[in-house]
């Protein structure tokens, strides 16, 4: 017989488990899989991509799209969504440029007011969302418009560049040939994990995602966590913020918005559920790691840019749709 019983009940043969069993595994890790896949295939069509240089390039061109990752994670972990996080970043660091070289601030602090304005914003998005009863989407929406304007004001369509040695010095110091700004986006990763999976703020987070009446019923106060879920993006945006300005030693008009659809795919393509309550730092990095890897691969292989942004699109059009296969049949 190739079917078991136990207690009347048809048992499928140890074979089939086995196959569903590496077939979850291998979906719950499609991320990495598909990313050590890709390095080696960039690494065979060019030399140069294996290089310790370009690895360096791969891990600096991560950090902020990856704190930006961080940042439109927490929401959707609460089943909300902040598309206003890249134009904070933008406009919050160019309130710290402006800080030091208009009203001559000394530029740490100046930075400090940077990531000031960007919490506030997070906050006052998590106060509209849950005392107003705003739908995020709309809300979030109408502040990165808002935002987007704002920094066009303040730069009047310029690029900022008086930029004090002290702001520009984390994105461009190395220590041992190796830059430094990679080690803030890793103590963020360690931070957020922590605080995901080993305190009450985690869990209920989670559970808010989960189930926001059953939190509620089991005394959560959903709305305090989801304020302070938005509080903590909106911090995590400016330093996305600050670090990008440091890297690039300079604020353009429109600082940030290029990382808006990449910044909401990566922890989706790491797990991160847009309905909320699933998802954790280890694939919100898979998946950052795997899109800087795709726009860098492309770029190194010639591929025309006229086709790189469509290829890139294919490709996290792909992984989502792993991701949806993923969940639907394994949970």
């Amino acid at each position: 017989m190739s079917k078991a019983t136990v207690n009347g009940t048809v048992t499928p043969p140890a074979a089939k488990l086995n196959r569903d069993a590496i077939l979850g595994w291998v979906l719950h890790n499609i991320v990495w899989i598909w990313l050590i896949a890709l390095v080696a295939i960039f690494g065979a069509f060019n030399d140069y991509f294996l290089t310790v240089m370009n690895l360096q390039n791969v891990m600096v061109q991560a950090t902020v799209l990856g704190m930006l990752g961080l940042a439109v994670a927490l929401p959707l972990l609460v089943a909300e969504i902040d598309l206003s996080i890249p134009a904070n970043a933008g406009f919050s660091a160019a309130v710290g440029a402006l800080a030091y070289s208009d009203l001559g601030m000394p530029w740490l602090i100046a930075a400090l007011m940077g990531l000031a304005v960007a919490t506030l914003i997070g906050f006052f998005n998590g106060i509209c969302i849950t005392r107003l009863k705003m739908v995020s989407l709309i809300e979030t929406l109408s502040m990165m418009i808002i935002l987007q304007g704002a920094l066009l004001a303040l730069t009047q369509g310029k690029t900022l560049t008086n930029m004090s040695d002290g702001y520009v010095w984390i994105g461009q110091a190395m220590v041992g040939g190796w830059p430094i700004m990679p080690v803030v986006f890793v103590m963020a990763l360690v931070v957020i994990a922590v605080v995901l999976h080993r305190t009450v703020l985690g869990r209920s987070i989670y559970a808010v995602g989960g189930n926001p009446v059953a939190s509620n019923s089991a005394g959560i106060r959903v709305g305090r966590v989801k304020v302070i879920t938005y509080t903590m993006s909106g911090f995590l945006a400016g330093l996305a913020g600050f670090l990008l300005a440091s890297w690039q030693m300079a604020i353009t008009s429109n600082q940030g918005s290029s990382y808006l659809l990449y910044a909401i795919a990566a922890p989706i393509i790491g797990g991160v559920s847009v309905f909320g309550g699933r998802g954790n730092v280890r694939g919100v990095l898979g998946g950052v790691l795997l899109l800087t890897v795709i726009q860098v691969g492309l770029a190194i292989i010639n591929v025309p840019s006229f086709y790189v942004g469509m290829i890139g699109g294919v490709m996290i059009f792909i992984a989502v749709a792993i991701d949806a296969f993923r969940v639907r049949y394994f949970g």
